[in-house]
């Protein structure tokens, strides 16, 4: 059990039938009446962000959150195949289950499978993945003043844009949590 007065960043806890996470606290303690937390909390299955006080000695039921590691294998239909790599247990997964970072994911890539009491609820690519360049455009002489882009399709299908030098068949790495290209790989 936690107290609200416990609350740190990260720490979560359930409350109101929903799993929450801490993303911001502040414990304040006004010259007149009693102190609380504000806090600013994340609902770790539907991704909400709410802001709430609580009072310092309220109890909440510690939640925990299970990461584990497994193999992205292959795609059927709408599912999606994951390995543990320990059992070589498949694991299909529905597509709402997968974020946007995931058009970015090519198999034999090692995710993140989050659950809570045995319920998946999200699948957490790496944060930085390299790919190759299929398609893109030409570089267009004289274009280079002022961090000029333009789009370039990757090996997973997915569209971004990258700085003019960047060529076809190139391989680049990454960022999945923006989707912004970092650096030739």
């Amino acid at each position: 059990m936690y107290s609200a007065g416990d609350f740190r960043n990260g720490v979560t806890f359930e409350w109101e039938g929903n799993v929450y996470s801490v993303v911001e606290f502040q414990h304040v303690k006004p010259g007149k009446g009693a102190a609380f937390v504000r806090t600013k909390i994340k609902n770790v299955i539907t991704g909400g962000v709410i802001e709430k006080s609580f009072s310092p000695t309220e109890k909440f039921p510690q939640a925990f959150i299970e990461r584990r590691e497994m193999q992205y294998s292959y795609t059927d239909g709408d599912l999606y195949y994951f390995m543990d790599m320990e059992t070589y247990e498949q694991l299909p997964l529905g597509a709402d289950m997968l974020g946007d970072s995931f058009k970015f994911v090519k198999e034999e890539t090692v995710c993140k499978i989050l659950s809570y009491k045995g319920n998946v609820f999200s699948v957490e690519p790496p944060f930085f993945i390299d790919l190759q360049v299929t398609e893109t455009e030409p570089a267009v002489r004289g274009n280079t003043a002022n961090n000029a882009l333009k789009n370039a399709t990757l090996e997973t299908g997915a569209t971004i844009k990258v700085p003019m030098f960047i060529e076809e068949g190139e391989m680049i790495r990454i960022d999945t949590r923006t989707g912004e290209y970092m650096e030739r790989a």
